[in-house]
């Protein structure tokens, strides 16, 4: 009879053994795979829906991640807590990441929020202001006193030869108070988020007539970012965490009724038909500002570094930074390409049979 101690069998169990050790090394990695990401309020605004559909539908799970969601009373005090290295991703807006460079509060965006710039000036459609030159004397509302709309805006209307003395601005905030400030002519235009607009005219069915600024068209300013450490040290978390958010997007497309029920459940509301459909007109309203809204792009949630320049100049001329900081230094590209590498008709395909 061979004895046990044969020279195969010895190998074997040393195999064995080491293969055994391994997995129970890598057991413990769940823990490794975790960010802390910050939101600006809660409820999330619904031109975040995207973000709890990454977690309802499993997209998070689906990368290995798990998501240790943190609010913030306000999505510059958010963006300030992951530069201070409280969390490893934010969601906000590109212009706080900007103006606080020069203070060293640094940041990179590693994907965008939304597909092209948010601020929109607007007028009602039977606005007798019909050209920029017409914005002498305005009173333009906007979210709050001071707000990010202000800078591009001046800038548009510099282009006309109007000053920043030609014309003010008033708080207006948002929802049903913007609503009345603008019907009741409290205000003779809006500068404000593209979404906000889009829900007037969807819900409220307004008209806007739209004075846009072509230099800022294409420059998404509704972004994640992440603290440089986390880019550094963390870069495989986040490739899946912007793969996933990239699945959501693609999803909220497809999808709208289903991302309204999964938002609605998300903010710990009850789910009833009335407030369903309304939920839904929501996000069907504000779809051609979702970074899904392309289903042919192959790199959504690109930010170009050369645009984030551009927009850059525009804090320099205003005199709200020092200097002009390359586009590089606060935009990575790196997570792009892995974020859009999934089988996308699949995805659409799952994402139309969820009711």
């Amino acid at each position: 009879m061979p004895s046990v101690s044969s020279k195969p069998l010895r190998a074997a169990l040393t195999l064995a053994c080491a293969l055994l050790a391994l997995a129970a090394v890598r057991l413990p990695a769940a823990a490794d795979d975790q960010l802390t990401v910050f939101h600006g309020s809660f409820p999330p605004p619904m031109d975040s829906v995207a973000d709890v559909v990454a977690e309802k539908m499993g997209f998070f799970k689906a990368e290995h991640l798990t998501i240790n969601a943190q609010y913030a009373n306000n999505a510059t005090v958010c963006l300030a807590e992951v530069a201070l290295g409280k969390g490893d991703v934010c969601a906000g807006f590109l212009e706080p990441i900007i103006l606080g460079y020069a203070k060293g509060l640094r940041l990179q965006v590693i994907l965008a929020h939304a597909p092209r710039y948010v601020y929109r000036l607007a007028v009602l459609k039977d606005s007798p202001i019909k050209y920029l030159a017409d914005f002498k004397g305005a009173n333009i509302g906007e979210i709050s006193q001071g707000g990010m709309g202000e800078i591009p805006t001046d800038a548009t209307l510099a282009g006309a030869g109007l000053h920043r003395s030609d014309y003010t601005y008033a708080p207006i905030g948002l929802g049903p108070q913007a609503l009345t400030a603008i019907m009741t002519k409290k205000v003779d235009a809006v500068v404000l988020p593209a979404q906000e607009v889009e829900k007037l005219e969807g819900l409220e069915h307004l008209s806007f007539r739209e004075f846009p600024n072509p230099r800022l068209a294409d420059i998404p300013n509704m972004v994640f970012a992440a603290s440089p450490a986390a880019v550094s040290t963390k870069a495989d978390l986040l490739a899946r965490f912007s793969r996933a958010m990239v699945k959501a997007y693609v999803f909220v497309r497809v999808n709208p009724a289903a991302s309204a029920r999964m938002y609605i459940e998300g903010i710990n509301q009850k789910v009833t038909p009335e407030l369903l459909a309304s939920l839904t007109r929501v996000v069907e309203a504000v779809e051609p500002d979702t970074p899904g809204y392309d289903l042919s792009n192959k790199r959504i949630g690109y930010v170009s570094p050369r645009g984030v320049e551009l927009y850059c100049q525009y804090f320099v001329d205003a005199g709200r930074t020092p200097d002009l900081v390359p586009g590089a230094s606060f935009v990575t590209d790196q997570f792009v390409g892995f974020a859009n590498d999934f089988d996308r008709k699949a995805l659409i395909a799952q994402a139309k049979a969820v009711r």
